[in-house]
């Protein structure tokens, strides 16, 4: 049986020198919620650990500001 080395994943956020993740960015924490509206693990999406915690707070924010839906059920009210 031949096994096979995982590609090791590079940081999003690290690789383009963010510092901090900004809950108002729509457009780079929306690469990292699912299909569903939920957040994605560290193993799917690739962000270290560091990241993956501000990650998820500005998740959060997004949704409390209603920047970023909760579920999919309510992207669907809104259309």
């Amino acid at each position: 049986m031949i096994r096979y080395k995982k590609a090791k994943t590079v940081c999003y956020f690290c690789n383009n020198k963010i510092e901090q993740v900004d809950y108002k960015d729509i457009k780079n924490i929306g690469r990292f919620v699912s299909s569903r509206l939920r957040i994605l693990s560290r193993q799917k999406s690739g962000v270290c650990a560091t990241h993956q915690r501000g990650l998820g707070r500005a998740i959060k924010r997004a949704r409390e500001a209603a920047l970023l839906s909760y579920t999919e059920q309510h992207t669907m009210a809104e259309r």
